[in-house]
This record gives C-alpha cells, structure tokens and sequence, in this order.
C-alpha cells in the first residue's frame, strides 16, 4: 500500500528515511553513514544495487551521496571553507581521472530570475573558468602544472528558450566534448530542516524539477553521452511538507498531556505516509500546490553556490578556497 504515496522530494536519502519509518525493508538498497563530530557534517551514502532497489526508490541505480551539515546556512566564511573541502574529497570518487587533458562540462541548471532555484547559475558565476585559455595558451599559461579544462553554461528554463534544457546540453557535448558533464540544480526536500543545509551529490544524473512536479527530460549519460555527475541543495519544502510536521507536533504534544491524550489516539493508527497523504487532501486545492522558501533565501542561495563552486575549483582547477 505504501507505494500509492507520493512524498515529493529530490532526496534519496528521505526516500530511504521514509521506508524505515515504515518498517519496510528494501532489498538492493544499501545505507552508510558516518559522522564527522569536530565539523559537525553528517555523510549519509545510499546505495541503489538492484532494478528492484530503483523501482522502489523511485530513483535510478547508482550511488548517491548526502552531506548534512546543520550550519551550512549561517554566514561562517571558515565553516564554509571547510565544507567546500569536504565536498571535494567526496567529489572525487566519482572522478576517474587518467587524462592528461581532462574536460568538464559543469551545468547551472534554473531561473536565475527565481531565487530557490538560481543556484545553478551563480555556482556558474563563480567558477575558475580554464578551457578558453589552456586550448589557445596551454595549461602552463595558467601557471599549474595539472589544470582541467573547465567550461559552463546556463541554459535557462524551457519558458525561456523553447527548449528542453537535455537538447542544450547534447547540443554542447556535441561540439566541446566533455569528458564530464557536472549539473548543478536546486532541490526540494520533505524535511524543513534539511533546508539549505544539505547537499546530495549523485553519479545517476538529475531530472529536472521531479521534487516539485515540474518533470523535464533526464540529464543522464544515456541522454548526453557522457556521464553525468549532479550536485543539488534543497531550497523549497512543499506546504503539505509544513502541515505534516505541524500536526506531528500536536499530536507529540497532545500526547505529553494527560488532560488531552485520547484526542490523538485516532491518528496514532496512520502511518507517516498515510499522514502525509490526508493533509495534502485537507489543504487542496488552494495550497497543494504551493512551495515555501526561508525569507533569507537570496544571500543564502549565494553563500551556498559559492561554497560548491570553491569545491569544483579546488577539484578541477589547482585553487585553494580564500
């Protein structure tokens, strides 16, 4: 039964978190997780094995890694610095690089004109651009010894350009190249405590706009031709997301009261999913389709891209973060 129930999120990791809340085994679907105590970063790694794993997920075969870190959304330039360092180790594993020259093709997926999902494009901004001048100076010219040619491109949304943003992309794989293409996209997540806190790096490629019902062609190696590495951080919760753990709450609370025990008892026998499910009925239609964002998303959504661009500029480029 379980199955029917959509919660919308871009998170494996919440995906995974909602089955055991369940008490549902996947088989195919390995979880690890470890815990760095002095930076206070969570990694949760889940493991998608099995077609079987992938169709209960909802999420393709492949590794998708998820770096928690509870601060990440407070203005600390050191704290900052040392998440960019941590996101380019975990980076890394992805990348097998064994060429002299090696290409990347980073995408900014989103509208810049939106907030929450302007990500994409000022990680874009920021990044240490090489490919123009190492194929007309060489790699010398940028004074490394071991530089990768980095190039990117924003290419908007369909409302946009007419185009769906995989034809873009193919369209510039084509023509440059890449051994590598690295997408950068804004997320939705279930828990409002993951809000610009988190960030899920993934070997499978993204679907654009899947946490918010806004599906648009897959960015995968099948669709481009080479692989595909997707670096998201959720910005947006929807309002059922915000109901649900309001209620969940109130029942908690009306639990700790002995005047007011029993008037939970009802609900205590809906599982999360089935809760989840009846609030999305109770605040349609006005507000089933509405997505919330924290009121300081705009300096967030920069310090945020700029972190992640520090770490591709760390992996791809010979920087250090400053």
């Amino acid at each position: 039964m379980i199955e029917k129930y959509s919660i919308r999120t871009d998170l494996a990791l919440e995906q995974k978190e909602r089955f055991e809340a369940e008490q549902v085994e996947i088989q195919g679907v390995v979880l690890e997780e470890d815990y760095d105590e002095e930076r206070e970063i969570k990694i949760t790694t889940v493991k998608i094995e099995t077609e079987n794993g992938a169709k209960v997920m909802g999420k393709p075969v492949g590794t998708y890694i998820t770096m928690e870190a509870p601060n990440m959304a407070v203005p600390d330039e050191e704290y900052h610095r040392e998440i960019s360092v941590e996101l380019r180790k975990y980076l890394s594993r992805f990348i097998k690089n064994e060429k002299e020259e090696y290409s990347v093709l980073v995408v900014g997926l989103g509208n810049r004109k939106v907030t929450p999902d302007a990500l994409g494009p000022y990680v874009a901004d920021n990044l240490n651009i090489t490919r123009h001048v190492i194929k007309e100076y060489g790699k010398y010219a940028m004074g490394e010894d071991k530089l990768s040619l980095v190039s990117a491109i924003v290419p908007g949304v369909m409302a946009q350009t007419g185009m769906e943003t995989v034809e873009i992309i193919k369209g510039v794989v084509s023509e440059t190249k890449p051994d590598l293409v690295i997408a950068i996209d804004a997320l939705a997540a279930r828990s409002s405590k993951r809000l610009n806190r988190t960030i899920q790096i993934a070997d499978t490629g993204i679907h654009p706009g899947s946490g918010v019902g806004n599906h648009r062609n897959a960015i995968t190696e099948e669709t481009v031709g080479v692989p595909v590495i997707a670096i998201g951080v959720p910005t947006v919760v929807d309002a059922a997301t915000i109901v649900n753990d309001t209620m969940e709450n109130f029942l908690a609370a009306l639990e700790s009261s002995e005047a007011l025990k029993g008037v939970g008892l009802v609900m205590q026998g809906y599982s999360g999913a089935e809760k989840y499910e009846l609030v999305k009925e109770l605040i349609s239609p006005h507000l089933n389709g509405l997505f919330v964002t924290p009121k300081d998303i705009d300096e967030t959504v920069k310090r945020i891209s700029y972190t992640i661009s520090e770490a591709l500029n760390l992996l791809f480029s010979g920087r250090t973060c400053t």
